[in-house]
């Protein structure tokens, strides 16, 4: 019989083991995406984003032809890393740019948490690119998109049979976190939380102004 230790799982996000991908979150891919509304992919970017700055993950952004097409990235994501670059591409899979591969390797991570616009395109290619060559792939789907919800849901389910593994904004943010006695960044949490996390958030504001009340006994 396995013998249970207080100790969390290898498969676990956290702050230090993984880089976050950041791959085409502009105006021409948002303005066709049909699998989730635009509000919601901007609110739940700008959740990724925001927790991946404050627990200070390492983190590429990437455009496509962003001057010629495609567009400024999301201020949701320039608001949360004022003054990084972003690496703009000509490749539609961000894994064949030279510049992406180089700066993976001098982040130096086997581990790949990946987001952007379109599922289909924009984020398979690379996904299966970067499994197929040893690393292991997280992908945030509700903060991807497509021009249909076929299209999403047949590109999710392509990356999970190759070993992708599918998580959600929100549980991104709270998988950093993971333990509310860490209170060097539990405001962080719940500040990104009330903002961005929808219902949830709501419900940590009605408890602390109602009853001064919050998770972790904070």
């Amino acid at each position: 019989m396995p013998t249970a230790t207080p100790t969390p799982a290898k498969g676990l996000l956290t702050p230090d083991n993984h880089t976050l991908i950041l791959i085409d979150h502009q105006p021409q891919m948002a303005f066709a995406t049909k699998s989730l509304d635009t509000a919601t992919l901007r609110n739940n970017t700008a959740l990724v984003a925001k927790s991946a700055a404050g627990f200070k993950v390492s983190t590429i952004l990437t455009t496509v032809a962003e001057k010629s097409f495609s567009g400024p990235i999301f201020d949701e994501i320039t608001d949360a890393f004022p003054g990084v670059p972003t690496i703009d591409r000509t490749t539609m899979n961000a894994w064949e740019d030279a510049n992406i591969a180089a700066r993976v390797n001098e982040i130096g991570k086997g581990r790949l948490v990946i987001a952007g616009l379109w599922t289909s395109v924009c984020i398979v290619q690379p996904v299966l690119s970067a499994i197929e060559q040893g690393f292991e792939v997280y992908v945030i789907t509700d903060a991807c998109g497509d021009v249909s919800d076929e299209a999403h849901e047949r590109s999710v389910q392509r990356m999970i049979q190759v070993g992708a593994r599918p998580v959600t904004s929100l549980q991104y943010l709270l998988e950093l976190q993971r333990d509310w006695a860490r209170g060097e960044t539990y405001d962080l949490t719940t500040g990104i939380a009330r903002v961005n996390g929808g219902a949830y958030g709501i419900g940590i504001t009605y408890a602390k102004k109602m009853f001064n009340a919050s998770e972790g006994g904070h």
